[in-house]
């Protein structure tokens, strides 16, 4: 399946949980500014989440989706491929919603988030939750994590733990890094989620999507792209 069919299998569009898990990562950190770049961002629908923050989006993705934000700006790129066609170091606010797992190389891709950060902005992931117990039972009856099962193959291609995100994130220089959880997750063997008081009193095991953030330090030169 070409890149171009793998994000239209996506459809493009994340769960209101997992917006209101990186609102929630911005406003602890105090997070806002001038621009923000949302690579892999399908629909645009992080705009509406971020207006309040910052003044100016960009979006990059494989497609344009037709009902992407009029007042944003689009960039096209194969994110599997090459490196984003923006300039080093032009985001107050970097982010990749549920987008790392659709890709080859998560460490190149992580590399790319970097590069276009600005010294001192930040670096926000998010990605399916693999230490969740659904995910864990999925595993252990399955063989395949929940988020990774053939129904959702080759859409979903890189299962990441949390201690992946930390480590690629500490890999490439960043700092101040955090971990969040969508505290919203389906419980096993039924079509419910858990009750929100369950799911913040134990977020790791009952949140389906699991967030990782970290600031580019601001003495770093920033490094040509290596995304290949």
């Amino acid at each position: 399946m070409r890149v171009e069919e793998r994000a239209l299998a996506s459809a493009g569009r994340s769960g209101s949980a997992i917006y209101r898990m990186v609102a929630r990562a911005l406003a602890e950190r105090g997070m806002e500014d001038r621009r923000v770049i949302d690579v892999g961002c399908g629909h645009g629908a992080a705009w509406a989440h971020l207006k309040g923050r910052f003044s100016e989006y960009v979006g990059v993705d494989v497609t344009r989706y037709g009902d992407f934000p009029e007042d944003a700006t689009f960039v096209q790129c194969n994110l599997d491929s090459g490196s984003v066609p923006l300039e080093d170091a032009t985001g107050d606010l970097v982010m990749a919603v549920e987008t790392i797992e659709h890709l080859e190389n998560p460490r190149a891709f992580m590399r790319e988030l970097v590069r276009l950060a600005k010294p001192g902005g930040w670096v926000v992931v998010t990605t399916p939750n693999q230490l969740s117990l659904l995910s864990l039972l999925t595993l252990m009856t399955k063989g395949q994590f929940s988020h990774f099962q053939d129904g959702s193959y080759p859409t979903h291609i890189t299962a990441l733990l949390e201690i992946d995100l930390v480590r690629i994130a500490t890999e490439c220089g960043l700092s101040n890094i955090g971990t969040d959880y969508s505290r919203e997750g389906r419980i096993v063997f039924t079509g419910r989620h858990y009750p929100r008081a369950v799911s913040r009193l134990f977020p790791r095991a009952c949140s389906d999507n699991l967030l990782v953030v970290g600031q580019k330090q601001s003495h770093l030169t920033p490094q040509p792209s290596r995304f290949v």
